[in-house]
């Protein structure tokens, strides 16, 4: 299409030497991408992006103008073209889903590494292994903020606080153990031991209690909500040893 057949859209956005607004870059990809010619105009200044947001009355940039009409930011344009904008605060499970995707390739590569083949027993074993040793990585970003949404749920970590604390180790050591397969005296009942408790807190939470919250699962700062994904990770440690204590 030639250039003058396209729509146009004016975007206003900071380019300074130290800082270039990177959602006006997507802005800026977002309006191409969608066939318009832009007319990319800079503000270069701090002053001059002051004096812009009180001319139009805006709290933000970038600004996007189309047909004479003010769009707005970043956000507003995708929904202007009908795309689907993360609203602050939704639950999601794609942290999680992503998270046992990787660890589930992560475990094929490792079986195809040491025996030649993806589908092995191993490569299950290491699945929850990685697993746990991901999500134990995720809580001890912030053990503290983790630990104090654990609160919320946890039937042990209740009665004795420092438990929330101690939680994301010992889930990690268990993990690291499991992994290598040594030491299953003390993986095993740690991951049972955790695993157990888990498991009952999330199913009276839950079903029982019939509460609506947030999983600490991922970490403190997650929005995966209380439920199939954290039961699923308390029932993968139970299984996994008791598998390893039976074998």
């Amino acid at each position: 299409m030639d250039t003058a057949d396209r729509p146009t859209a004016i975007l206003y956005r900071m380019v300074m030497p130290d800082h270039v607004c990177p959602y006006g870059l997507k802005a800026l990809h977002l309006l191409r991408s969608r066939g318009y010619a832009v007319d990319d105009r800079w503000l270069r200044t701090r002053e001059e992006t002051d004096a812009f947001k009180a001319e139009h009355g805006v709290k933000t940039t970038p600004q996007v103008f189309i047909g004479g009409r003010r769009i707005g930011g970043h956000d507003d344009l995708r929904r202007h073209f009908g795309l689907k904008v993360a609203e602050p605060g939704a639950t999601s499970y794609r942290p999680v889903a992503v998270l046992f995707a990787m660890t589930a390739l992560m475990a094929l590569a490792a079986s195809v590494a040491a025996f030649g083949s993806p589908f092995t027993v191993q490569a299950g074993q290491w699945f929850i292994a990685f697993s746990m040793c991901a999500l134990a990585l995720l809580k001890l970003q912030d053990v503290d903020r983790f630990a104090t949404m654990f609160l919320n749920y946890d039937l042990l970590a209740r009665r004795w606080v420092p438990y929330g604390t101690i939680y994301p180790y010992a889930e990690g050591l268990a993990g690291v153990l499991m992994a290598a397969g040594v030491l299953t005296w003390l993986s095993a009942p740690i991951a049972l031991f955790i695993g157990g408790i888990g498991a009952v807190s999330v199913f009276k939470a839950v079903y029982v209690d019939k509460r609506s919250i947030k999983c600490a699962c991922v970490g403190g700062s997650s929005n995966v909500p209380l439920g199939f994904v954290s039961m699923l990770e308390n029932v993968m440690m139970v299984a996994m040893a008791v598998w390893m204590l039976a074998m």
